[in-house]
């Protein structure tokens, strides 16, 4: 009897022990945190105002390490007398490496990217979509089971043009407009 209590109690205890190192990676990754943008969307050479915001992004279960990811950004800021109110929506791939407590990824992304109509100097009119890409990469530490601290980085790109006038509404770009943009995010993971 003593035997078959003492060998019931080790297999317990070995299951526990076998069950919390063969825990996988969170199936589900929901983020948000703050994103920082290098340049405003009408930052020529001389005039250069950075844009702050918040960055959320859902990524779903992985298959091999890799990821679909759906991100969600917006940047607000003002350069050269005009408002810049940017929202990006972009989805792609996420490749993850896990380190015992960290975990490092990269990550390509596509999608759209929205401004509101008079981004242009002077409150000019411009286009108000474009096609992004961002390209990039990061670094989660693990803070709780499922919460992680997340910093992140990369390039973005866009190629807005501004709105010739009426009637001719003719899409054109100025000298020095920018397309490469740097793109810092930190903030939280919730991972479940």
């Amino acid at each position: 009897m003593p035997f078959r209590l003492f060998s019931l109690i080790a297999l317990l205890c070995l299951s526990a022990a076998l069950h919390a190192q063969s825990e996988g990676p969170a199936r589900f990754q929901i983020y948000g945190g703050y994103a920082f943008l290098s340049n405003s969307f009408n930052g020529v050479p001389g005039s250069r105002q950075p844009l702050n915001g918040w960055d959320a992004a859902v990524a779903f279960p992985s298959w091999h390490r890799v990821r679909f990811k759906v991100d969600v950004a917006s940047y607000r800021g003002t350069n050269l007398g005009a408002p810049q109110h940017a929202v990006s929506i972009m989805g792609g791939v996420q490749y993850t490496w896990q380190f015992k407590r960290e975990s490092v990824f990269v990550e390509g992304l596509g999608g759209d990217i929205g401004l509101n109509k008079n981004w242009g100097a002077g409150q000019a009119p411009g286009g108000t979509a474009s096609f992004s890409t961002l390209a990039g990469g990061g670094l989660d530490s693990r803070l709780a089971r499922h919460v992680a601290f997340r910093v992140s980085g990369g390039f973005q790109w866009s190629n807005f043009a501004l709105i010739g006038p009426a009637p001719l509404l003719v899409p054109y770009r100025i000298a020095g407009l920018p397309t490469n943009f740097g793109r810092i995010s930190t903030g939280l993971v919730w991972q479940f």
